[in-house]
């Protein structure tokens, strides 16, 4: 079920000489809460009587409300801060008030707590939950206070400082930096000897013995290199003596017949 709304806060207080005379918007009390005739009489200076009635019209911010009811003899002064209120129809001038009603009047924004009701009763009964603000006519009157709800503008979310750091992340690739960056060659796949290059050689096989006689080493050596290499600034290795493989065969009148052998039945999948 959709909840009920507060309660709206008096918008002003009024006499009127009959029921029928007071104003559009305005409700007049014209019973008590025993339900007995709530005429005034002649406790407001009037023959004919008369009802008090409120009214509870217009609701903005702007808007006046009753925070207080004060119920004076015709001796008080006027409280400051407070007016008479008006009667329906105008008053005579020169007709005597033996009781006169005051209210203050305060816009809504400004406002803590307001005038919600207002009902009259015997002298003799209280009514709970109300203040009685004095004697009218016979009766007893009670007003009701309460604070103040006030609608509050939805809150507006503060704009966030993105720093120039977050400013630059993209998740789009920089069409700049693709074209910039080179293209990364596609790693060929082979077996762990496939890693080394072998230059041009005369006899193909014997770059196969070079393989199998430096196998782990990181570099790769021409089969017809020189008696001495030196490979860089490295000092170990600056002065290392490396013989050919016709050195070898020479040297040592060895033939490589194992080797060449093995060379042979290497599958081709090995480049």
């Amino acid at each position: 079920a959709a909840a009920e709304e507060p309660p709206a806060p008096l918008t002003g207080v009024g006499w009127a000489a009959t029921p029928e005379a007071a104003p559009t918007g305005w409700s007049v009390l014209a019973t008590s809460t025993e339900g007995a005739p709530a005429n005034l009489g002649k406790g407001f200076g009037h023959k004919g009587g008369g009802y008090l009635c409120v009214s509870t019209g217009g609701q903005a911010a702007a808007s006046p409300v009753v925070t207080d009811v004060q119920v004076l003899n015709d001796r008080s002064p006027q409280p400051a801060g407070y007016s008479r209120i008006p009667e329906f129809p105008e008053p005579r001038a020169g007709v005597s008030r033996k009781k006169r009603v005051y209210v203050r009047l305060q816009p809504l924004s400004a406002a803590d707590t307001a005038v919600f009701d207002i009902k009259l009763s015997s002298k003799s009964k209280a009514i709970p939950h109300y203040m009685k603000i004095g004697e009218l006519g016979g009766f007893a009157v009670w007003c009701k206070k309460g604070p103040v709800s006030k609608s509050s503008p939805p809150p507006v979310p503060k704009p966030r400082s993105i720093s120039l750091g977050l400013k630059q992340l993209s998740l789009q690739p920089d069409a700049d930096s693709e074209q910039k960056s080179p293209e990364r060659p596609v790693a060929r796949c082979g077996t762990k000897r496939s890693s080394f290059t072998l230059h041009n050689s005369a006899d193909d096989a014997s770059s196969i013995y070079n393989l199998s006689a430096m196998d782990g080493v990181p570099f790769t050596l021409h089969p017809r290199f020189g008696s001495s290499l030196s490979i860089g600034s490295n000092a170990v290795l600056a002065e290392l003596n490396v013989k050919s493989l016709a050195d070898i065969e020479k040297e040592y009148d060895y033939a490589f017949v194992v080797e060449r052998t093995a060379a042979a039945r290497l599958p081709p999948s090995i480049c």
